[in-house]
């Protein structure tokens, strides 16, 4: 183990555009940031291509690349990095498919995607859902697995190729819209079956019902996309040299970190939404390193708080992220010798879109023992954008957080 320490801190989604309503700033610019803004003025910033070209804008395939893994050769889907989290042992012929719980409204006739976190179900309430959809839908080939909140996953033994490569949408990339042109082309496919068979067992649990009839949001549906068969990827130690953790609420992070070798740390109150414990990240990231040399600390609000097309949510998530997280971690990492921090978000999550976007992502790269009297004042997409390190391959970042290696 080296003296010196490495950090990840993702923001996730938390890169957008340029808003009206904050005078021409980000979100990320017009947050009141002062920890962020006290290491850019020795800090390294500049941006990352973190989705290659014909790549999904999506976490999986740009948290890949901040992890230091090419999509192009390592990114087989999102669903089987999450299997691996939840230590679903996939077969090589099994396809794993993210399963969320949402909530679809019904109008006219027509159904739209009204909320692709079913209201932020509750997990406790959410794993009865999947286990009565296990129990009514599921059979020797294909069972449903429950995870966190609304997201869940479903997975078929021996898949046949026609199913894997199925496409599918991400519900979150269609809220507000109507649904039917986002089912499968095949409307007698077994992916849209399934969907459409899920309503009715939902329904018919009283709890569920009973939300419903009072108009709340909660599931009324699943909705399959993110398949993928088991990846390989190389290990995270013999690559960079040095061990390490995965802190987030989120399946996807945990199961790339799994499949890399690293250890998947579960924190107490982590959600991945505004009411995580943002405390509790912070401790067992300070905790990780004294037996570790690196942590990917992982959070998810931004990102949520984009899809629901909140501009207020995504600011405080920031700001909550900057006096919540870096002010705390700044103090507790005095006690280590020295280490080298990046900052940044895996993707831009536009409120205008409430989806992801593949444009550059902005990154700040404080190291304790080089800090540069530069000209920054923030970190934010502008400044960012205007220095004068750009990584078009955004999977070689690792390397030179770690090894200072180009």
């Amino acid at each position: 183990m080296s003296n010196k320490k490495f950090l990840v801190i993702l923001g996730d989604g938390m890169a957008d555009e340029p808003q009206e309503s904050l005078k021409g700033k980000t979100p990320l610019a017009a947050a009141n940031t002062p920890n962020l803004d006290k290491l850019a003025k020795t800090a390294e910033q500049g941006t990352l291509t973190t989705v290659p070209p014909g790549f999904p804008a999506g976490s999986d395939v740009a948290n890949l690349s901040v992890f230091g893994y090419d999509p192009a050769r390592y990114y087989t889907g999102r669903a089987p990095l999450e299997a691996a989290s939840m230590g679903i042992e996939l077969g090589p012929e099994d396809v794993a498919f993210r399963c969320n719980l949402v909530n679809i409204l019904h109008f006219e006739g027509r159904g739209y995607m009204h909320d692709f976190s079913a209201g932020h179900i509750s997990t406790a309430e959410a794993r009865k859902v999947i286990e009565q959809l296990n129990l009514e839908l599921g059979n020797e080939q294909l069972h449903f697995y429950p995870g966190v909140s609304y997201r869940h996953l479903m997975v078929i033994k021996d898949c046949p190729v026609e199913l894997a490569e199925i496409k599918l949408i991400p519900p979150h990339d269609i809220s507000g819209q109507e649904i039917v042109d986002h089912l499968p082309a095949d409307h007698g496919s077994p992916i849209h079956n399934l969907m459409l068979s899920s309503q009715m067992v939902i329904y018919r649990l009283p709890f569920i019902r009973e939300k419903l009839e009072k108009g709340e949001v909660t599931a009324n549906s699943i909705w399959l996309w993110g398949q993928g068969r088991k990846p390989l990827l190389d290990s995270f130690a013999e690559r960079f040299g040095c061990s390490g953790t995965v802190i987030s609420a989120v399946d996807l992070l945990k199961g790339i970190g799994i499949c890399a070798g690293l250890t998947a740390v579960d924190v107490p109150g982590a959600t991945g939404y505004l009411d995580t414990n943002y405390e509790n990240k912070v401790r067992y990231t300070l905790k990780s390193l004294e037996e570790h040399d690196f942590v990917y600390l992982h959070l998810e609000a931004p990102d949520e708080a984009s899809h629901e097309g909140s501009l207020e949510k995504k600011i405080q998530a920031i700001e909550d992220l900057d006096r919540r997280v870096i002010g705390p971690l700044i103090d507790g990492l005095q006690k280590f010798s020295a280490f080298r921090m990046a900052i940044l978000p895996d993707h831009p999550t536009p409120i205008r879109t409430k989806t992801h976007s593949s444009e550059p992502v902005p990154y700040l790269l404080y190291d304790s023992e080089n800090e540069l009297p530069g000209p920054h004042k923030e970190y934010c997409e502008i400044t960012a954008a205007n220095a004068d390190n750009h990584w078009q391959e955004g999977w070689r970042f690792m390397d030179y957080l770690i090894n200072k290696k180009h």
